[in-house]
């Protein structure tokens, strides 16, 4: 079941991604929109990425994550790979 949030394009979906925020219509959290952001794309530029997503969408998400943080940073960690599972050549 979607339930709506205070962001117009954010929502929750318990059968996306076991209800974490994603974009409104889409199956992309807001934990990868914050993480491309994280990693020095802008906004304009995570759309090119992800030509699915509108900017309205982006900077959405972004808003919500500045609204958000503590939630979304523990979605970030939960989803973290451990540094022991990461080659050492992609380190």
């Amino acid at each position: 079941m979607e339930t709506a949030t205070v962001h117009p394009y954010v929502v929750r979906d318990d059968s996306i991604l076991g209800g974490e925020p994603i974009v409104k219509g889409t199956k992309t959290s807001v934990r990868a929109i914050v993480e491309s952001w994280r990693l020095g794309l802008s906004p304009e530029e995570i759309v090119v990425h992800l030509p699915h997503l509108t900017l309205a969408q982006v900077f959405d998400a972004l808003s919500y994550y500045s609204d958000n943080k503590d939630e979304i940073n523990d979605y970030i960690e939960k989803n973290r790979i451990p540094d022991d599972l990461i080659h050492p050549s992609v380190r």
